[in-house]
């Protein structure tokens, strides 16, 4: 067993999305990531880091290599926290035309929060500190 313990400074999370495109306009506009770095390969975005804070997601287009019809972010799901006031986040989710899975609520353990899913099937609960 080991003795040394991680002590991360940072962590990031990076996704696939069969169309970045809507992808980013799920992040950006809806979620309100702001749009970082961003990789171009012959003349077509192919990569973009996300940031959020102190929170970083990269977003990749999936070359397919592994075929169109597979399944993204089947049991995963990235929890994101923030102070900010979570029914104007949600609204803004919905105005970019995006269903929630679930409305601001109470969760289980005691602060708000709601559910969503990307357009690649990848979820995500964003919840005020606890």
């Amino acid at each position: 067993m080991s003795t040394i313990q991680l002590d991360c400074t940072q962590i990031s999370a990076g996704l696939t999305a069969s169309d970045l495109q809507r992808s980013l306009t799920f992040y950006v506009d809806g979620l309100g990531f702001t749009l970082g770095e961003q990789h171009v390969v012959d003349g077509t975005l192919r990569f973009a880091m996300l940031k959020a804070g102190q929170g970083e997601l990269g977003i990749g287009q999936d070359d397919f290599a592994k075929g169109k019809d597979r399944v993204k972010g089947v049991g995963m799901r990235l929890w994101i926290t923030t102070a900010q006031d979570l029914n104007a986040l949600a609204n803004q989710v919905k105005q970019a035309g995006f269903a929630l899975d679930s409305e601001v609520e109470p969760l289980p353990w005691g602060p708000l929060g709601f559910a969503v899913t990307d357009p690649d099937g990848f979820m995500l609960t964003i919840s005020n500190p606890g």
